[in-house]
This record gives C-alpha cells, sequence and structure tokens, in this order.
C-alpha cells in the first residue's frame, strides 16, 4: 500500500484545540438584476482535525453555496476562510493550485459531475495530471489502488460513467477526490441522488475512510437520519443565515430554535408506538433577494414576536456547546 493510503492517527490523537478550518463572516451575494441575492449571509463556523460537521436546511437555504464557497469555488462576497490559519482567499493562483491537493470535494450528482467520455482510469488519475503528481505505472497502480478503497474492482478501470449504478458513480467520485491525498472534503449532498438502499452504503464507506485517512468532511445535506449518523456537529441554515450550532445528540435531543424543531419534527420514527407532533410550518420560504426585516425566520415561525420584526437575534452560547440565533433566548 501507497503511504498516502497508511492509517494515519485516530481522530482523538490527532484533534487539537486549533481548527483545520476557520470560516469568519462568511458572505456571498449575487447580483440578479439591480438587487442582491444573499445566498450566504454571515457564516462563523470552526471545523477541528477529524471532524465531521453537517450543514442542513430546506432546499435554497444556501448550504451548497457556503460549500462551495469555503472551498473557494465561489469567490466570497465578504469574510475570510482560514486553513491552518492562513486566509485562502489571499492566496493566488500558484498558492490556491497547491491548497487542491488539500481540500477537495464530492458532489451531489456522481453522473453530472463525470465526464461521459472519460474511462474511469482518465476520471480518477485527472488530478495527477493537473498537479504533475503520478504518471507511467504509478499512477495506474494508484488508480487501481483507490477503487480498491472505494469498494470496486480494478477490472472497472477501463469502463465509462454510464456502466455503472449511482452508488458505484459516486464511488469513482469520492476515488478521484482521495487521489491527491486530502485533508479536507466538502460533501455536497453526496447522497440525495442515490437510491435509499445505497445512501447508508456510500455514508458507512465515508466513516471508513475518515477513520483510515484522518479526514475532516463538511457534511451538506437534506437527509436529517443520515447527517445525525455521521456528524459530530450540526448546523442549520435558514435563508443564508445560521440559526443553530450544536453537538449531534445534543440537537436532536434538545433543539432550542423553532426552525430546528420543525425540522426535526418531519424526521420519521420507525416505531409505531411512537408518536412525534408535526410541526408544520406557514407560508412559503422568502425570496432570498429580499429578505424580511429582523429574524428572517419570523413570518413562518409560531413564536414570533414583535422584537423579532426589529431586531436581528444575536448568534449566542445558550448552553455549553449549543449555539443559536433566537429571541426566545435573549
Amino acid at each position: 500500500m501507497a503511504p498516502q493510503l497508511k492509517e494515519r492517527q485516530s481522530f482523538e490523537q490527532e484533534s487539537s484545540s486549533s481548527p483545520l478550518i476557520q470560516v469568519k463572516d462568511l458572505k456571498k451575494y449575487f447580483t440578479v438584476g439591480n438587487k442582491k441575492l444573499k445566498a450566504v449571509d454571515g457564516l462563523n463556523l470552526d471545523i477541528y482535525p477529524g471532524e465531521t460537521v453537517g450543514l442542513v436546511g430546506e432546499s435554497g437555504c444556501g448550504k451548497s453555496t457556503a460549500g462551495r464557497t469555503i472551498i473557494r469555488l465561489y469567490e466570497p462576497t465578504s469574510g475570510e476562510v482560514l486553513y491552518n490559519g492562513k486566509n485562502i482567499y489571499g492566496n493566488n493562483e500558484r498558492e490556491m493550485s497547491k491548497l487542491r491537493r488539500e481540500i477537495q470535494m464530492v458532489f451531489q450528482d456522481p453522473y453530472a459531475s463525470l465526464n461521459p467520455r472519460m474511462t474511469v482510469e482518465e476520471i480518477i488519475g485527472e488530478p495527477f495530471a493537473i498537479h504533475h503528481a503520478l504518471g507511467g505505472k504509478k499512477k495506474k497502480e494508484r488508480i487501481k489502488e483507490l477503487l480498491r478503497l472505494v469498494g470496486l474492482n480494478t477490472d472497472h478501470i477501463s469502463r465509462f460513467p454510464h456502466e455503472f449504478s449511482g452508488g458505484q458513480r459516486q464511488r469513482i467520485g469520492i476515488a478521484r477526490a482521495l487521489a491527491l491525498d486530502p485533508k479536507f472534503i466538502v460533501c455536497d449532498e453526496p447522497i440525495s441522488a442515490l437510491d435509499v438502499s445505497i445512501q447508508a452504503q456510500v455514508v458507512n464507506l465515508l466513516k471508513e475512510l475518515q477513520r483510515k485517512m484522518g479526514l475532516t468532511y463538511l457534511f451538506i445535506a437534506h437527509d436529517l437520519s443520515m447527517v445525525k449518523y455521521i456528524s459530530d456537529r450540526i448546523l442549520v441554515m435558514y435563508l443564508g443565515k445560521m440559526v443553530e450550532l450544536a453537538d449531534s445528540e445534543e440537537l436532536y435531543e434538545d433543539p432550542l430554535h423553532p426552525y430546528t424543531k420543525a425540522l426535526l419534527s418531519s424526521v420519521p420514527i420507525p416505531d409505531p408506538e411512537l408518536r412525534r407532533e408535526r410541526i408544520i410550518l406557514k407560508g412559503d420560504v422568502p425570496s432570498p433577494i429580499d429578505p424580511p426585516s429582523g429574524c428572517v425566520f419570523r413570518t413562518r415561525c409560531p413564536a414570533a414576536m414583535d422584537v423579532c420584526a426589529k431586531a436581528v437575534p444575536e448568534w449566542q452560547e445558550v448552553k455549553p456547546g449549543h449555539f443559536t440565533a433566537c429571541h426566545l433566548y435573549q
């Protein structure tokens, strides 16, 4: 086995008080006509080595945009992202190319993210060509090694994406992301396009790879059950804003924000004896081009008060490690 694939130290051994990723007041606005669409509006987050942070919210809340802006696939409107203490937005093209070895992404649609005219060998080998990392027999052996690592047969190396199932295609995408031995991976809804029966296999693969390689994940999804299973901490977003952050178990056992409570009430319980009161939110999600004043959730919140329309709630730690932005706790 190549040195890059040897098992690194466990999360407990690698963890330190220093975050691997620090997101500071990150904003990403898009221009729509003469207005600004506030896709991400003030994101603050620390991600520690070997940790998985889940990012959840309704479609259109800005979670995928946040993930892409964090790794600079989108240029930010303002804010900072520090990788090992250095602001990556200050990097030039050459420095960013070098950083791409350590920061990768697994995309949502495994078919759209793979070139249909390239073989598996060409797809997984492309990062080596771009970064001038390996060539010849060494590259081919490394590609086969990556295929085995993600649970695929090395005989598949000459096949094309259309010859695989959705789950197999996503494994190819994961192998490509692992090619240069990264430390941080943004998983942008990597299971949403897959059959339910395959989703657990892919999530278990990601957990096993994290254990073997000491990976750090930002796991973006709307399947709250899967997010709870894979994540150490979970961040909830609504309309580009952070509304709650806590340890996975803590968030599910004691959600504080009314939006988080509504989200969790929709998670099915696999026990006909147990019943959970379903919270049905009224109205539609407001437009991020013209968000409500004060708290952006107030137009749908069952606990809205007069102050919610007048002032933006502050982000604060209500309990140890449990943060929220809600006037109910201020």
